[in-house]
Formats: structure tokens, C-alpha cells, sequence
């Protein structure tokens, strides 16, 4: 699909009721500093699905963000390992929402165009809700994105029920996956449960995000 300015996009929505596309991610309304137990920021990004996603087109849902680097080798045990691609392929089957997501400046590691995240997609055989293009870092900052693999729970109210590492072992040997304490799987298996996500905050460990401008 064809990338359109915004007025452009705009004025085509309102005469035709097409969707917005928008060639970039944007803050939407004031946004607090995302923290546990506080609404989650808003946003919209242009996904590699060919359309605008809104974080509010998944009112009531339990979304997950994923801060991804395909060039990282702690984002690369995930993937190697096959864990990532099941946590996706578990939670999207149970209704929840995965949303992939790179924040990398153009030139920097981690940064993909649409073509370099379908390829990585189907090199992982990954299976997320659908990738979101960040290049400017709108979303990763509002998120407090700071290292490859970061993780994000929005709870079914729209706020953020766990933020931080994927678990608790910061190395890249794949072995490590499976005795790890799996931060992300304890936080949505206490919300299915109906309790309080004990630990909902954590450092993410990994590959820092190269930001555009810094």
C-alpha cells in the first residue's frame, strides 16, 4: 500500500472513509510516563500488514509489546531457542494481542525497513499480531524502551500490568531459556488468574536501543 501524507491520507479518509494511513509513529494525547498500574500511553504506527495500528484498536484485549533487534544476540536466543515464536503462538491463540516492535534509528542495529521485518518474520517463523515500524522511537520512548528484548503487558483496562526483561537470566546462551523465571509468562498467567501481577516491573537486559538523535 502507498504511503500518503497525513493531510493527504486525511482528506481521503473523510471523502472516501478509508483508513488513515500514517508513514510514521505518533503519540496520541497527553501521554504520562508509562509505569505499572497507570494507563498505557497511546499510539499509532504503520505495521508491516499494510495498515495503521492504533493501540485502541484493542480496547479490552491484553496486549503485549515487543521491543525487537534482529542483529541482538539476547533478541536472537529468544528466537533461536523457539521461544518467542511459542509465547506468540500461545497467547495470540488464547485471544491476546502481539505487537513487534522496532525502535532502532535509521542506520543503526535493529532499524528494518517493511521488507527486512517480513524476512525476518519468516526467518523466525514468528507469528506476532502484526510488527510496527518505530524508526523516529515515538513508541519506544513513551514505553520506556531501553534494551532488546523489552516487554510490555496492557492489561484488559488498558494499563500497564508488567514492563521490563523478558525473565531473569541476561545471557545469550540458548540453554539458559529454559530455567530462566519467564517474567512475561508469570505477569499474563497471574492476570488469567485474576490476581495482582506480583512482579510488575523489572530492567530489561539485552542490546541498547539506538535511538534517532542520541
Amino acid at each position: 500500500m502507498g504511503k500518503l501524507a497525513p493531510t493527504t491520507a486525511m482528506t481521503a479518509a473523510l471523502v472516501a472513509g478509508a483508513a488513515l494511513w500514517i508513514d510514521r509513529a505518533t503519540a496520541i494525547g497527553p501521554n504520562a510516563a508509562a509505569k505499572p498500574g497507570l494507563a498505557a500511553p497511546a499510539f499509532s504506527a504503520p505495521g508491516i500488514s499494510g495498515r495503521t495500528v492504533s493501540l485502541s484498536d484493542y480496547a479490552g484485549k491484553i496486549v503485549i509489546l515487543e521491543w525487537t533487534n534482529d542483529g541482538c544476540p539476547f533478541v536472537g536466543k529468544h528466537y533461536d531457542s523457539g521461544n518467542m515464536q511459542a509465547l506468540q503462538r500461545k497467547y495470540t491463540g488464547e485471544g491476546d494481542v502481539w505487537l513487534t516492535i522496532a525502535s532502532s534509528a535509521p542506520g543503526e542495529e535493529g532499524y528494518v525497513t517493511p521488507a527486512e521485518a517480513k524476512a525476518d518474520i519468516a526467518r523466525w517463523r514468528a507469528v506476532p499480531s502484526d510488527f510496527l515500524l518505530d524508526p523516529n522511537g515515538v513508541i519506544g520512548r513513551l514505553y520506556d524502551a531501553r534494551a532488546t528484548p523489552h516487554m510490555v503487558v496492557i492489561d484488559r483496562n488498558g494499563r500497564i500490568a508488567y514492563m521490563g526483561a523478558i525473565d531473569d537470566t541476561p545471557s545469550t546462551r540458548l540453554a539458559d531459556v529454559k530455567t530462566a523465571n519467564n517474567y512475561l509468562v508469570a505477569a499474563l498467567d497471574e492476570i488469567a488468574a485474576g490476581r495482582p501481577v506480583t512482579v510488575a516491573s523489572t530492567q530489561a537486559y539485552g542490546c541498547s536501543i539506538k535511538y534517532k538523535g542520541t
